[in-house]
Order: C-alpha cells, then sequence, then structure tokens
C-alpha cells in the first residue's frame, strides 16, 4: 500500500494506491476479496460506506434460496443444462449463462466449506427444491438470512487472509481517462466537515464495483434503508448499461421492509386497507371475485409466484391479452389491485389473526387442487391463517416477532416494491465492463435475462465475483498504477462542490429533493409503465441535472453525503428512464415484472381501470439485448443481438494444455 497526499483547487485529498480496490462490502464483495487473497494478491483494499449495511447483509425472506447446479437425487442435470434454463429467460448472453452454470458448484461448495449450513441428508447429498422458472429442484437454503450468513462467512475468511478494509468512505466519483479506470474519490463519512480529511482517494487500474443495485431510486422498495448503490456514479464515468428495463416487484411489508412470499402467502391471510389514519377498514379483494375459492387459490400461488409477471397476469402461462375477466386471471392480479388500493391513498394490511371474509373455516375443498393439497400434506388445514402459519413455519412469525410486530395480534402493512433489478452494469464472461479495470459484480452486473430462476441472483454474484478476481489476478496484476490524468476530474467535483457551498446557503431542500425524485420514479418506472408519465419523468428529471448546482440548497458540508447521494440517484433515474423509454419505441410490450399500457391492449380484468390495458410480449425482443451509455447529459440505446450459448470445448488433452499455460483465463 502507498499513501501520499495530493493538493488540487487547495483541497488536500489523501491517495492510497492499491492493485485493486473492491469498492462494496456484501456477499459478492467479499468472495472477490478472497479470492484475490487466495490467488496471492495482497495489495488490494475494500471500500465501504459501512460494512454492516447493504443488501447482502440485511435482507432475506423466509427461505431465501441460492440456486445451484443440482446435487441430489436422480434427475439429471448439467452444467449446460443449467445453462439453457439461465438463457431461456431471454434477453441473456449465453456465455454468462454458462459461466454462471459452470462456476455454481465450486462457488457452493466454497461457501459449505467455509460453515454456511446448507441441507444435506444422511447420504451427504445437498438435497434441493424447485424455485419459480425451475424445471428441476436445484435450489436450496440456509434459512432467511442465507445471504447474511454468506457475507459473514466470506468476510471472515478475507479477514483471516489480511484484508484491509477502508469503512464510512462514500464514493462519489469513478475517475476514468480514455476509458480506463484511474481509481475512485470518496467522501471520508467519519469526518465530513473536517477539510483537511474530508476526501480520499483510492488509486487503482483494476476496481470490483460490488456496489449493490440503485436501491435509492424508488419511494416504494424493499431493499434495507441502509442499501443505496452507486450505479449512476458508473454511468457518469461512462459506463454501459444492460436491461435497464427489467425488475422485480412484488408484495412487501413497509416496517420492517420484507418479502411476504411463500408461507405468508401460502396460509391465505385476509387483505384489508384502511384510510391514512387506520379507520374504515375494510376487505377489498372480494370485489374482484365472485369465487372466494379462485380468489384464495390464487393468494396462494403469490407464495411461489412472488414477483409480478406479466404472463401471471392474464392467467397462468398464457399469452393471450385479449382474454379478459376473473375467469382468465393469473396470481399477479394480486398485485396489481393491491397496488391500485395503495393509489386511492389507502393503507393496505395482511390480517393472520382472521380468516378472508372473516369466515370461522375456510371450504379447503373448493381451493385449488395445489393448494389444497399443499395444506393438506403440511397439516395446515384448520384455524385461522396465524395458527395455520405456526404450524407451517414458526421462524416466519418469529422474524416479525423479532421487528417488533406480532402477527398474532397485529397487522402487518404492505405495498408492492421493487426488489432487484436484473440489468445493471453491462459485462463480458469475466464480469469486465466496457471502462477498462472496471469489474461490476453482484446486483451492480446486469447478468440476468427478463426472467430468472429463484435465487439465481446469489449464485450470480459469486460466480461474477469469482471470475472478476480470477482475470484481476492472471491478467492485471502488475499493471503500473501512476497518478497521471487525475487532476482534471478531482479539479471538476471540487469546482462544483465549491459553488454549491458557496452559493447555496439558503433553506436546505435536499432531503425533499430526494423523497420526490423517488416518488416520481416509483409512480413513472415501476411496475406500472405509461410512456407519457416516462417522458414527464425524463424531461423533469434531465432538468434537474442540467441546473444541480443551482438547484440544491444545503446548510453545510455535513450536507455533502445527501448532495451526492441525489446526484448518483438523478443520474441514475434518467439513465433508466431513457431506457424504459427507448423500449416502448422500440415496440416492447408488457413483460417480465413491467406493465405497458398500450391504448390497444386489454384489461387483465374488467374491474380494472382503462390505464391498465396491456399488450403482452411474444418474444419479439427475448433475442435481442438493449445497453445503453451517457455521455455528455446524451443517453444512446443501441440493440444488439444475444450471445448464444458457446459450443462444447471438452475436448480433454486441448484445454488441459491451455489450462497449464494459462488457466484458461482469456478472453474470447
Amino acid at each position: 500500500m502507498e499513501e501520499k497526499t495530493l493538493v488540487i483547487r487547495d483541497i488536500p485529498v489523501k491517495v492510497y494506491c492499491f492493485s485493486a480496490v473492491i469498492a462494496g462490502s456484501g456477499a459478492a464483495g467479499f468472495n472477490a476479496a478472497d479470492t484475490l487473497l487466495r490467488e496471492n494478491m495482497k495489495d488490494i483494499a475494500m471500500i465501504s460506506e459501512s460494512v454492516l449495511a447493504g443488501t447482502s447483509r440485511n435482507t432475506g425472506s423466509d427461505k431465501q434460496t441460492y440456486y445451484k447446479l443440482s446435487l441430489s437425487g436422480g434427475e439429471k442435470d448439467s452444467v449446460r443444462a443449467l445453462a439453457e434454463t439461465l438463457f431461456a429467460g431471454q434477453s441473456m448472453d449465453g456465455d454468462i449463462a454458462l459461466c454462471e452454470a459452470a462456476s455454481s458448484v465450486p462457488c457452493f461448495n466454497k461457501l459449505a466449506l467455509l460453515g454456511l449450513p446448507f441441507p444435506k441428508n444422511r447420504y451427504g447429498e445437498y438435497v434441493g427444491y424447485k424455485t419459480d422458472h425451475d424445471p428441476a429442484r436445484r435450489a436450496t437454503s440456509a434459512g432467511p438470512y442465507t445471504s447474511k450468513l454468506m457475507t459473514e462467512a466470506l468476510e471472515k475468511s478475507a479477514r483471516e487472509s489480511g484484508l484491509v478494509i477502508f469503512d464510512r468512505m462514500q464514493i462519489i466519483k469513478l475517475i476514468a481517462h480514455n476509458e480506463k479506470v484511474l481509481g475512485v474519490l470518496c467522501l471520508n463519512l467519519n469526518s465530513p466537515e473536517d477539510p483537511l480529511n474530508r476526501y480520499v482517494l483510492f488509486r487503482s487500474p483494476s476496481i470490483v464495483w460490488a456496489t449493490g443495485g440503485p436501491a435509492t431510486m424508488f419511494s416504494a422498495s424493499v431493499y434495507p434503508g441502509s442499501q443505496n448503490g452507486a450505479t449512476g456514479i458508473a454511468f457518469e464515468a461512462g459506463a454501459a448499461g444492460r436491461n435497464l428495463t427489467e425488475w422485480q416487484y412484488g408484495l412487501a411489508s413497509i416496517h420492517p421492509r420484507w418479502n411476504v412470499s411463500g408461507t405468508y402467502m401460502q396460509v391465505l391471510p385476509r387483505f384489508v386497507s384502511t384510510g391514512r389514519d387506520g379507520n374504515d377498514e375494510r376487505e377489498f379483494l372480494p370485489d374482484f371475485f365472485a369465487d372466494t375459492a379462485q380468489m384464495l387459490s390464487l393468494v396462494f400461488l403469490k407464495g411461489y409466484q412472488w414477483p409480478f409477471d406479466a404472463r401471471k397476469l392474464f392467467g397462468a402461462g398464457t399469452q393471450n391479452a385479449a382474454s379478459g375477466g376473473s375467469k382468465a386471471a393469473g396470481s399477479s392480479l394480486i398485485d396489481i389491485i393491491v397496488f391500485l388500493e395503495t393509489q386511492k391513498g389507502r393503507r393496505v394490511f395482511l390480517d393472520f389473526t382472521h380468516n378472508p371474509l372473516l369466515a370461522a373455516e375456510i371450504d379447503y375443498a373448493s381451493l385449488s387442487a395445489e393448494c389444497r393439497d399443499y395444506l393438506a400434506a403440511a397439516g395446515a388445514c384448520f384455524g385461522t391463517p396465524i395458527e395455520r402459519l405456526d404450524t407451517m413455519n414458526k421462524p416466519a412469525v418469529d422474524f416479525y416477532r423479532d421487528k417488533g410486530v406480532d402477527l398474532h395480534s397485529q397487522m402487518l402493512e404492505i405495498a408492492v416494491c421493487v426488489q432487484h433489478n436484473n440489468g445493471g452494469l453491462a459485462v463480458d464472461c469475466w464480469w469486465h465492463s466496457n471502462i477498462e479495470g472496471l469489474f461490476p459484480v453482484g446486483e451492480a452486473a446486469g447478468t440476468h435475462g427478463v426472467f430468472r430462476p429463484g435465487g439465481s441472483a446469489l449464485n450470480s454474484g459469486q460466480a461474477g465475483s469469482m471470475r472478476a478476481a480470477l482475470y484481476i489476478a492472471r491478467k492485471r496484476k502488475n499493471i503500473p498504477n501512476n497518478m497521471e490524468q487525475l487532476e482534471i476530474p478531482l479539479g471538476e467535483i471540487f469546482a462544483e462542490i465549491s459553488s454549491i457551498m458557496a452559493v447555496n446557503e439558503s433553506e436546505r431542500n435536499v432531503p425533499a429533493l430526494i423523497t420526490a425524485a423517488r416518488e416520481r420514479m416509483s409512480m413513472a418506472g415501476g411496475m406500472f409503465r405509461d410512456e407519457t408519465l416516462i417522458n414527464r419523468a425524463l424531461e423533469e428529471t434531465k432538468k434537474q441535472l442540467d441546473n444541480f448546482v443551482e438547484m440544491v440548497r444545503i446548510s453545510g458540508a455535513k450536507d455533502l453525503s445527501m448532495v451526492f447521494r441525489l446526484k448518483d440517484l438523478l443520474i441514475c433515474q434518467y439513465v433508466y428512464l431513457s431506457a424504459m423509454a427507448d423500449y416502448i419505441r422500440h415496440g416492447g410490450k408488457s413483460r417480465g415484472s413491467a406493465l405497458y399500457y398500450h391504448k390497444d391492449g386489454a384489461r387483465p380484468h374488467p374491474a380494472l381501470p382503462g390505464e391498465c390495458a396491456a399488450l403482452l410480449d411474444r418474444g419479439e425482443l427475448a433475442s435481442m439485448i438493449q445497453e445503453i451509455t451517457c455521455k455528455n447529459g446524451t443517453c444512446s440505446p443501441v440493440w444488439r443481438p444475444v450471445r448464444p450459448i458457446p459450443p462444447a470445448d471438452d475436448f480433454f488433452e486441448n484445454v488441459w494444455r491451455t489450462y497449464r499455460e494459462n488457466g484458461n483465463v482469456e478472453v474470447f
């Protein structure tokens, strides 16, 4: 580690030089660090806003899933079969699918060896179960906190190997020149008001961008409050985005933020809404269902089919958006009904203390066979939802009790929330971006398609961070680490900060600007999308970016962290909204977790308003990928064909020879 101090525009900047820097302290970041150290690359460091923050360490579900190659039972599976499943998610590159499939077992075994309690049977098989978009039983879980356990185990291993961590460092600028990474400038959150120690620059030719998804963009979000992301900062440096239109939205509790998937839905809770003051309680799902059994069966399916899915809106698996009415409805109708209820200004709750319609007993015989047989097998065809939940999954009850919500006596407030970005920054099969030396991993990387098996994100984060680290260790270990070309970008950002500090001394407005921007994004770029709303939001966002210095009002240096957060958020929104607008212009229709209004479309249910009219995508763009860059305030989207799954390359003697030469760490 080399340390020095630069002075630019009379502002001192402490500078550290490393061979590689990992930005972010989640499961992907720590795996990258641990892999680099195992590859004997010791001159590395990790920077983090807070080591204990982020999505990996602070989120989960009732049975958080890790998706991998099947390792039990008699079902046939293979690396290529798994790659084909991932590739079938549409708009996904085949080489990345193959890499994630091939890396799934080594990454999983590493976690198991580090102590993660993945269940195995008496013979040592790691048993599995089916998850969404999964044709085999490839999913496994270490419980509701799987990603937290992963992060803690990988952190322990990396620290034991000597990892240097700089905590409380907020990235405010990714510095690149001629499309090559130079380093990252950070605001020192330990002393933001001290001008002598306010800024720290980490100079490195290789940056692993493990900053997570752009969690701050939306108001209705199940991302933990500690997760921020830094994707806008990467866009600002010229990094390309990929599949930015593709998100996951679903039902989640608000306090605490947690997906209400799995057993929370399968026990058939009661959906009620109230006024803002908690009065005027009413059940609202029956407004859309004359058939109570159909309503309850769809609620049950939300446990399996948690993300909103346009294909499960007009009917399970149907591709005919011309069919309407409740008989054709699929489980995603529940998401729309909840969303519309909240748009009326009402609050929505799950009530586990009473059966739907306040029935003394549910008519289990009338339910769908799938629902009836599941509850019968679980011994839960009795009582109230909370009694069924206690029987089927008591840890799910304990979780909320630990967070201050007793489901035995309290209703649980929910909303339709954004949960995960399937898109992100564009990478190749070594997770290398279009900016030389920048390696986005985890949710920051856009490696998923429109659909993905549940739990594949955890595997993708491990596979990508391992491959990025291997590439850096084998190909970029000895790149010179000089201080050239740093003064101009640093001078630009310090000039902007000086203008904000000097001019904007009136009433503080950054928190209000952040809140308004998030609400705007949830309305225009959330589950419901309308071209008019998207274009209006784009115009407003661009105007704020163009007038950023004049717009922002702060009360002193202590507000700088929020100022940079706001700028990252606005850049992110501008690029993501630009991608959505281009998708519509390109003829894109409702797919994945987004419903696009179409004047010639059909409503999924006759009681829904006209703005719910849509046409389902029939795979017209399934073999294409949208990528987008933003330079000088202008976004430039392009469409290209997906890269197919590479042909088999397994003649042993050839592979062995090149493996001896370079470990087969190469770009094709």
